[in-house]
This record gives structure tokens, C-alpha cells and sequence, in this order.
């Protein structure tokens, strides 16, 4: 369990100040100037000895991230942009931080840029974000004026940071769809190489990195990279916001330390399962577009992303979906397969056509309106998607189904078992054209 005196982000429920004064009394903005005179390969080193890996999902080290970027100019600007898009379904971590801690971000892009060279920093933000958009440029016009940022700043590194509203698009969370979003396109994956540290914002060099990734890096140089690679586990450190949503008693977004055991983090924070342990069914451990999990398999697992990788899942944003015995898991997968039909951008064909192909599949097993052959179908389209496609929806969409399929597919056998022994004339299943 992680102890108070170890909470990164001491203000995640508005209860205090959101504003500069109350951000420097919980120590924000403190030493900042020391960091820099780390210089930029100091800087890195920290990042990189703390163990910090991307809070945005894939869980990528940060400090290697940072260390891609050119160390020498060849006349292009540098740019750090920050994805604030936060669209994967059961995510409420970001959106915390910049409403009612947003300096920590703030100071955290200063730092950021400096380590990579940038003297411009973009902020993503999804566009149904809207009062967390006005509390962060209140952070940032208050942090102008305290000359904290900006051009001569009393910290000798000019930045200059400015907050872009997404339209609210999924795909646009993905780094490159962003990036092509934020200079005015429509927001669709650009093919990799080049990656976006040589070639990114407006062809210059940039980093994407998650608001949780950056927000957490001031404190890490304050505190010290032993301090925070001594929190967790081995290769799965630190602190991290999770977001508990579903079937327990008490939702919550919490800071707790990497690799918490699952049954520890809902007692403790969420005041278990409704209806008792017994009464767990199933869990999506970190986002909609992980596989979800047997509730049986993940009671006593360390929530980190080694531990959940080795039960075919991930970690990803650690958005704990809980779900209880009443659950029809055919049903919510099939609407998570919606989803992903819906915000595919269409311009890779096994996406475009395999999502709205899947879910047409789900929606008539959720009636049980199938052939037990089209099971395996199924999965055999979704392994046709994954890792078939430019950026990673393709695989988002096609995991769910997976896991669907691995762990119940005893239940779907079961709906179409039921469906069939129906005395309907009309019973039979029906092709459908478009399948």
C-alpha cells in the first residue's frame, strides 16, 4: 500500500487549491531551477534511473523515449506535445490531474522540454474536456505570469506552452493521428518510420508523451530517481493513478504504488465487489482494449504490467472495469466492438471492414442468432486484424473479441444452444450479405 508521504499527486480530489499559491504550499514549482542546471543529459539520466515507464498505456520507458530526440540541432525546432486526448473508455486518470492539479503538469512540460531540447510544448486535450481545458490554461496563464514559463523565465530555459482542443475523436490519442490532428488534418496514423522523434509536429523533431508520464517527472527529480524506483515492484515502479469503475461499491480514480495485488486496491479503495468476492465474474484490467480476464485469475494478481501480460492482458491505462455475475459478457463485448467500428478512421482495410465485421458477428451472437463454427470465425477475423494495421486500433479492437473468446466461450455455445432449441419457425440463423 502506498503511504500518504509517497502521494505524487496530493491534490486528485479538489479538496485544496487548485491555483499557483496552493500548488507551491504542496511543493510544486520547488528547486525547479536545480533540475535544469542538471542539464539535459542529467535530466535524462534521472528519468531513465527512476524506471519510469509511459503512463499512457504501453508502458514504454520514458527517459529512453526522451533520449531518441536529437542532441544536436540541425536548425529544426524541437517540440515536446503531451496527449491529453484520454478517449479509452473507463479512463478518468488525466482529466483529474489537469482540473485539479494541473501544475504538476505545467512544471513537468518545462522539464520535459528542457531535457529534449523543445522550447515549444503543445497540450492535446479531448474535446468533451472542457472545464478541465479552462483549469489548466488557468494554470498556464498563472505560471506566465509568475514568469515561471514563457520567454526570460527565472529559470533560464525559454518555453512556451499552448493548449489545443481535440474534436473528440479516439483515433486522435494515437501519437501521429494527433500530431496530424494538432496541424490541422484529418486525424489519421502516419506510416512509421520515420518515427515522430526525427520526423514529427510540422516535420520537426517530437516527443508524445502521456499527462500522468510528464506530470510525474518534477517530484522525481525532487525526491530523488532511488526514491521512486523504490516504490513497486521490479521493472514496474513508481506510483500510478488507477481508475476503478463497474461493479464495485465505490468507484474511484486512486494513487496507489505499481503492482498493488488486485483484491488489496478494490478492499481497500472501493470497498470490494457488489455482492461479495463470490459474486466476481470478470475484469478488464486496463482499458477497454485489453482482454478481460476471469475474476477467479485476477483476484490475487499484482496489478503491473509483467503480471498482466503473463495472463494475456495488459495493464495499458490501468483502467480496472469491474464486472460482476450479472454481467452478459457477449453483450459487452459487442458493444465494445461498436466502439471501435465507430471510431475507426477507415484508412487501413482489415480495421475499417473487420470492426464493423465483428460486431455485426457479436450483435447476433448476443441473441444467440449464430453457428458455433463462426466462433472460431471470429477469431480467426480478429487475428486477421491484429497487427495488420497501421496504428494499434486494429489491435484495441480485436483483443476484446479475443478474450472473449479464450475465457467464455463456453457462453456464447450456451446463448446459441439456447437460441436453437427455441420451437421458431423463424429460428434458424440467416446470412447476411454484409457478413
Amino acid at each position: 500500500m502506498l503511504q500518504d508521504k509517497d502521494r505524487i499527486f496530493t491534490n486528485l480530489y479538489g479538496q485544496h487549491d487548485v491555483g499557483l499559491k496552493g500548488a507551491m504550499k504542496r511543493g510544486a514549482w520547488d528547486g525547479t531551477k536545480a533540475m535544469i542546471q542538471l542539464g539535459r543529459g542529467g535530466v535524462i539520466d534521472q528519468v531513465k534511473a527512476s524506471g519510469l515507464r509511459g503512463r499512457g498505456g504501453a508502458g514504454f520507458p520514458t527517459g529512453l523515449k526522451w533520449s531518441f530526440m536529437p542532441k544536436q540541432s540541425d536548425g529544426r525546432p524541437h517540440y515536446l506535445v503531451v496527449n491529453a486526448d484520454e478517449s479509452e473508455p473507463g479512463t478518468c486518470k488525466d482529466r483529474e490531474i489537469m482540473r485539479h492539479d494541473p501544475h504538476t503538469l505545467v512544471e513537468g512540460c518545462l522539464i520535459a522540454g528542457f531535457a529534449m531540447g523543445a522550447n515549444v510544448g503543445y497540450i492535446y486535450v479531448r474535446g468533451e474536456f472542457i472545464r478541465e481545458r479552462e483549469a489548466l490554461q488557468r494554470a498556464i496563464d498563472e505560471a506566465y505570469d509568475a514568469k515561471l514559463i514563457g520567454k526570460n523565465n527565472k529559470h533560464g530555459w525559454d518555453f512556451d506552452l499552448y493548449v489545443h482542443h481535440g474534436a473528440g475523436a479516439y483515433i486522435c490519442g494515437e501519437e501521429t493521428a494527433l500530431l496530424e490532428s494538432l496541424e490541422g488534418k484529418k486525424g489519421q496514423p502516419r506510416m512509421k518510420p520515420p518515427f515522430p522523434a526525427n520526423v514529427g509536429l510540422y516535420g520537426a523533431p517530437t516527443t508524445v508523451n502521456n499527462v500522468e508520464s510528464i506530470a510525474v517527472v518534477p517530484t522525481i527529480l525532487r525526491r530523488g530517481a532511488d526514491w521512486f524506483a523504490g516504490i513497486g515492484r521490479p521493472n514496474n515502479v513508481g506510483t500510478k493513478l488507477f481508475c476503478i469503475s463497474g461493479h464495485v461499491n465505490q468507484p474511484c480514480t486512486v494513487e496507489e504504488e505499481m503492482g498493488i495485488p488486485f483484491r488489496e486496491l478494490v478492499d481497500r479503495h472501493c470497498g470490494g465487489i457488489r455482492g461479495g468476492w463470490d459474486n466476481l465474474k470478470a475484469v478488464i484490467p486496463g482499458g477497454s482494449s485489453v482482454p478481460c480476464v476471469p475474476g477467479e485469475e485476477i483476484r490475487d494478481c499484482h496489478m503491473d504490467f509483467d503480471s498482466l501480460r503473463e495472463l494475456k492482458s495488459g495493464l495499458g491505462t490501468a483502467a480496472v472495469i469491474v464486472m460482476d455475475n450479472s454481467t452478459d459478457m457477449i453483450k459487452a463485448i459487442a458493444r465494445l466492438a461498436y466502439f471501435y467500428k465507430h471510431e475507426s478512421c477507415g484508412q487501413c482495410t482489415p480495421c475499417r471492414e473487420g470492426t464493423g465485421w465483428m460486431w455485426r458477428v457479436l450483435t447476433r451472437m448476443v441473441e444467440g442468432r449464430a453457428e458455433k463454427r463462426e466462433i472460431d470465425m471470429l477469431l480467426d477475423v480478429s487475428y486477421q486484424i491484429e497487427g495488420h494495421t497501421i496504428c494499434a486500433l486494429g489491435d484495441a479492437a480485436a483483443w476484446p473479441v479475443q478474450g472473449l473468446i479464450r475465457h467464455f466461450r463456453h457462453e456464447i455455445e450456451a446463448r446459441i444452444d439456447e437460441f436453437s432449441a427455441r420451437p421458431d419457425p423463424d429460428g434458424a440463423v440467416t446470412r447476411v450479405a454484409a457478413e
